[in-house]
């Protein structure tokens, strides 16, 4: 059954136990039922299971961090934290920025004042991101050609606070959003950190704020089963999914809620297959994702995903707060040109001819990192050495064309700058990052070259 149908469908059953249900299109009844009927064993499919599950599972993850921000990072609502340099603990992280952080929590009344001081010749931006990992705003010379500093007004739509008088307003679809700032390090780093602690915040009054969302922790390795949907009301009622077409599929989420909630056969049906068909699924996605081309996949979609919550989730899980491809195209891989594992005990390059390196296809900068293939964080080295990019000391061949060295020790033959170490006898994720992408890239002509093993 397609899976408007199978929603519409869902959407249906669920309305008939719970009253008044959000997302179904029927009119509840007048009155509530004495009691809430248990649902049909195996209404519900297993394919309805799975699309609930890879939906609200995308949701848990950025509740996950929000966690994780204040209970142990020390967040405070509108409060701005400038990272050192490579300070950052989530997955994926861009290296080549110095990076700051910042929940905002707005209301009808109430809105946070951003401060962006005059940055020039090096890249910036002020991303806010809503609790679904979507890109909602970005504040940088690109979008705001006539006002690319000075102070911006980020405000709930409607909101009827006192604004400063030169102030940018930019309204945004909710009350709290994540906010990342990154200002390229470039050659001069502390002018770089200089400019990042002249990004400001400060608040137009005293917003009500809700409490953070509490749901279960949990680690990449131990992704919740059907115990993800006994958070499924705080999931999707503490943040609206501002993307069309989530009706029917969040009617999913809720039908399923209900069942393992009230059969205790249907909850342990739910559970088996979570994690004997989606999770293996799911995880074996991540070689496929998006348009895959020498070995390297790009998403469909990121940063801003319209009806495409299977790739969000996925973003969510390998690389949360990933900006979108009007700042940045990602190309990810963890195999070699014919597609099989990396392994960090061996020697890989990858060669582009000198009209097709890296440099000629962006405004900005590009960079790859190595990351492990578990929780998607850098990976520590004797050489303390991160990532490649336009800042590293890369030399060239003699027909202007350039070779990468990915390997546990230095090649002889290879420059020590084009060289990035890797973890022997472990299995790892390369994330090639472009910022400011040429047409070529944006239209899907422009793909990294291929890895090439060694030995």
């Amino acid at each position: 059954m397609p899976i408007a149908n199978r929603a519409v469908a869902a959407c249906l059953l669920a309305a008939t136990m719970l009253a008044g249900l959000a997302g179904c299109s029927s009119n509840p009844p007048a009155a509530a039922p004495a009691a809430t009927p248990r649902p049909t064993p195996g209404a519900l499919t297993d394919q309805d299971i799975g699309d609930a599950y890879i939906y609200l599972l995308g949701r848990l993850l950025v509740l996950r961090q929000q966690q994780i921000d204040f209970r142990k990072e020390g967040f405070q609502w509108n409060r701005i934290i400038h990272r050192d340099v490579g300070g950052v603990s989530w997955a994926n992280p861009n290296l080549d920025v110095a990076y700051s952080e910042a929940w905002i929590a707005v209301d009808e009344r109430t809105c946070t004042v951003f401060r962006v001081p005059a940055i020039k010749g090096r890249y910036y931006t002020i991303q806010f991101l809503n609790g679904w990992g979507e890109t909602v705003a970005n504040i940088n010379e690109r979008n705001y050609p006539d006002h690319p500093s000075g102070e911006f007004a980020m405000c709930m739509k409607g909101a009827t606070a006192a604004l400063p008088p030169n102030a940018r307003r930019i309204d945004l679809p909710g009350k709290t959003f994540r906010v990342l700032a990154r200002v390229e390090i470039g050659a001069n780093k502390q002018q770089a950190i200089a400019l990042q602690h002249q990004i400001t915040t400060r608040i137009t009054g005293t917003p009500t704020i809700a409490p953070v969302p509490a749901t279960p922790t949990f680690s990449n390795d131990k992704l919740p089963g059907v115990e993800a949907f006994d958070s499924a009301a705080v999931a999707l009622g503490s943040e609206p999914d501002i993307n069309p077409g989530m009706t029917q599929i969040q009617a999913v989420v809720r039908a399923v809620s209900a069942a393992v909630a009230s059969n205790p056969a249907e909850r342990a049906r739910v559970d088996k297959i979570i994690r004997e068909q989606t999770l293996p699924a799911f995880f074996q996605s991540f070689s496929t994702l998006g348009t895959v081309r020498n070995g390297w996949n790009r998403p469909a979609t990121i940063g801003k995903y319209g009806s495409d919550y299977r790739t969000r989730t996925q973003i969510n899980f390998g690389g949360i707060w990933a900006n979108s491809t009007d700042e940045v195209v990602y190309f990810k891989t963890d195999t070699d040109g014919t597609g099989t594992k990396l392994d960090g005990g061996n020697v890989y390059t990858v060669t582009f001819r000198k009209d097709e390196l890296p440099a000629r296809h962006v405004k900005y900068f590009w960079s790859v990192i190595a990351v492990d293939a578990k929780n998607f964080r850098v990976i520590p080295n004797a050489k303390n050495r991160f990532l490649i990019n336009k800042q590293s000391r890369l030399s060239y061949g003699k027909d202007g064309s350039l070779t990468l060295y990915f390997a546990p020790t230095r090649p002889k033959d290879a420059p020590d700058g084009n060289w990035l170490p890797t973890p022997k006898g472990k299995n790892y994720h390369l994330t090639f990052r472009l910022y400011g992408p040429d047409q070529a890239i944006l239209s899907g002509e422009w793909f990294p070259a291929p890895l090439v093993k060694r030995n």
